[in-house]
């Protein structure tokens, strides 16, 4: 039986029209920063930071409901894709079970 389920969920985002990294952070950091008020969610820029043109988001949450956890995830993917101005360029969606029969052993 699974003792909770973690989601994350990871985002490229790219904007070839800006030139310099303050322009590039003024479109993502607000972004993020709304995402972690309005959700229940961990977010992190994780990659592209001194990258002018594209950016990688991380978005992670727990959950004893892997429904809720998928549901979550979703919402979140679409917040981004709605609310700033560049362009998805891929995103992943993993749900790792936590315990589970196996740990039984342990």
């Amino acid at each position: 039986m699974a003792l909770g389920y973690i989601g994350v969920l990871t985002v490229r985002v790219e904007m070839p029209w800006v030139s310099n990294l303050k322009e590039k952070r003024a479109l993502v950091r607000p972004v993020v920063e709304r995402l972690k008020a309005r959700y229940p969610l961990t977010v992190a820029r994780l990659d592209g930071l001194d990258a002018h043109d594209w950016e990688v988001i991380g978005v992670a949450t727990l959950s004893n409901d892997y429904g809720w956890v998928e549901e979550t995830l979703r919402m979140a993917a679409d917040f981004i894709a709605r609310e700033g101005e560049y362009r998805v360029a891929w995103e992943e969606t993993d749900i790792t079970v936590l315990g589970g029969e196996e740990d039984d052993e342990i």
